[in-house]
């Protein structure tokens, strides 16, 4: 990679010798799998949760470009590995200095298009935030294995219609949290321009002529999918492309744009960001779920401001489908779950 052979040749044409990045050792927040014949090189971000550094790996799916700006340094897995498990250790030649390390937010859990709005606002208040899109059920699992500040979470309980609560008293009992709504937002599908499929329902996933791209198992939009699709006796197996799965709003836009799906279920903001068509389906909860143990301090402390802030507020009522009416409101206090 250009960080690896480009700078030291920069460097010497220069005439001044090549920087020694810093290196730490950090603890892998996913399983990762790698070719066995070469050194395999993994751009990571980087966070301190509570006294461990931990390391998440980023999509190999993402541009070059992209993927140099968001990470935070590098770690190589000699050839003959063919990957390392959740909770490995890894060296990691870092980008950063450790003082941004430590004014990082790590959050893990469900992507929403917010969120990158959230972290340029963030910016101009001495923090940075990181993100890692796993889902909201995977979002829950970081936190219960203390890899993450807070976790985005949309998940519908079927059985109450209450979003996340019933999810974080499953999946983490000995873990008191405080639960915060973000914005409540618009779901539904996303359709190339002028909808020449005639798509206007979930019923039409259905047709021999409509190819789906769906979600990853976890997250909160493929739990939302299938509870509806149960509710009208709607048999996955109908549906072709239903396997196809992404990790984010954005990536499910991007196929169908290119031609890979005719729709995919998602926020409008996705669709109106690619210029596609939105059929909007259902209104949800987006929550944020924050460990009581990392409200002591002030890392999270402007986090909560901007909440109220009338200009980062207008900024997120800017894009399309969201009702940031609640925004802030305290749903599960810190005493207990």
């Amino acid at each position: 990679t250009g960080e690896i052979f480009v700078e030291p040749l920069l460097a010497r044409w220069l005439g001044r010798s090549p920087r020694e990045p810093l290196e730490i050792e950090a603890t892998l927040t996913r399983k990762i799998t790698s070719p066995a014949g070469d050194d395999d090189y993994l751009r990571v971000v980087v966070g301190k949760v509570g006294e461990r550094l931990l390391a998440a790996p980023l999509s190999r799916g993402a541009g070059v470009i992209t993927s140099l700006v968001r990470a935070d340094g590098l770690t190589i897995l000699p050839r003959g590995v063919q990957g390392m498990e959740s909770g490995a250790k890894v060296r990691v030649r870092l980008y950063r200095s450790p003082a941004e390390i430590e004014r990082t937010i790590f959050a893990i859990g469900s992507h929403d298009m917010t969120l990158d709005l959230l972290a340029q606002f963030l910016s101009e208040h001495g923090r940075r935030l990181v993100s890692a899109n796993v889902g909201s059920l995977g979002g829950l699992v970081a936190l219960r294995r203390g890899e993450a500040h807070l976790a985005g979470s949309h998940l519908l309980d079927p059985l109450t219609g209450e979003y996340n609560l019933s999810s974080i008293r499953q999946y983490l009992p000995d873990t008191p949290v405080q639960v915060v709504v973000w914005a409540g937002r618009q779901q539904g599908l996303l359709v190339c321009k002028d909808n020449p499929m005639r798509i206007h329902s979930l019923l039409d996933l259905a047709r021999e002529d409509v190819r789906f791209v769906n979600r990853q198992r976890g997250a909160g939009t493929r739990v939302l999918l299938d509870y509806h699709l149960q509710q009208m006796g709607l048999p996955a197996e109908k549906i072709q492309g239903y396997e196809q799965e992404e990790y984010t709003h954005l990536a499910v836009a991007a196929a169908v744009a290119s031609g890979r799906a005719d729709c995919g279920l998602g926020v409008t903001a996705a669709a109106r960001a690619l210029d596609l068509d939105f059929i909007p389906l259902f209104t949800e909860r987006y929550d944020l779920v924050i460990p009581c143990e990392h409200l002591r301090g002030d890392l999270l402390g402007p986090l909560f401001d901007l909440m109220s802030d009338p200009v980062f507020r207008g900024a997120v009522q800017s894009l399309d489908g969201y009702d940031i009416e609640e925004m802030g409101k305290i749903v599960l206090q810190c005493e207990g779950n």
